[in-house]
C-alpha cells in the first residue's frame, strides 16, 4: 500500500521531485526538439509561396521566389496589429545583424497599401515589404495558420524547409533560436 506524501521521508520526497523535474527537462527538449526540426511544406504551400507576387511600397513587384536559396523570415503583420508593430524593431535588429550571414527577412502587409505606406514613412524599416492585402491570409492559410490570425511568421532555411513556425509575437529568444 502507498503512504500518504506527507508522511514520506525528505529523502523520498527530494527523490520524487529530482524525478519529476528530470521527466519534464526531458519532455520540453524533445518538445523543443520537434518545434525546431526542419520541415517540408506540402506541395500546394510550397507552389502558392514560390508563385506569390507582391507590390512594394517603392511601385516594384516582389516575387518570392527571388528569396529561394537563402535561410528567410517571412512575417505577415498589419498596422492595425499591435503585436504586430512591436515585434518589427526585433525583425528589423535581426535583419541589419544577419543579412550579412545570408539571412533574409520579408514582411507581407495584410493591409491597404495606403495605410501601410503611411506606417513606413513614420517607422521605416530595411527589410522587403510588399502588400499582400486580404489575399495574403489565403497564403498564410496554406502555410499553416489555418484561423490567418496576425502576427504569423515563418522561418524557412536554405532548403526551403521550415525551422520555425510561429503564431503571435517574436521574442528575441526566438530568433535566436532560429540562428
Amino acid at each position: 500500500m502507498l503512504e500518504p506524501l506527507n508522511d514520506a521521508s525528505p529523502r523520498a520526497s527530494r527523490r520524487l521531485l529530482l524525478g519529476t523535474a528530470a521527466i519534464a527537462a526531458v519532455a520540453g527538449g524533445v518538445l523543443n526538439w520537434a518545434r525546431l526540426k526542419p520541415q517540408t511544406l506540402g506541395p500546394e504551400a510550397t507552389q502558392a509561396l514560390w508563385a506569390a507576387e507582391f507590390d512594394q511600397p517603392n511601385d516594384e513587384v516582389m516575387r518570392l521566389s527571388q528569396f529561394q536559396g537563402k535561410p528567410l523570415v517571412l512575417n505577415f503583420w498589419a498596422t492595425w496589429c499591435t503585436p504586430c508593430v512591436e515585434e518589427m524593431p526585433l525583425l528589423e535588429a535581426f535583419y541589419q545583424e544577419n543579412q550579412s550571414k545570408s539571412w533574409q527577412v520579408v514582411g507581407l502587409a495584410i493591409d491597404q497599401p495606403s495605410a501601410v505606406k503611411r506606417f513606413l514613412k513614420q517607422y521605416p524599416v530595411n527589410y522587403a515589404i510588399g502588400f499582400a492585402g486580404l489575399g495574403g491570409t489565403e497564403l498564410v492559410k496554406k502555410l499553416g495558420n489555418p484561423e490567418g490570425a496576425l502576427p504569423f511568421t515563418l522561418v524557412l532555411n536554405a532548403q526551403a524547409q521550415v525551422v520555425m513556425q510561429k503564431l503571435g509575437k517574436l521574442s528575441s529568444q526566438d530568433l535566436q533560436n532560429i540562428l
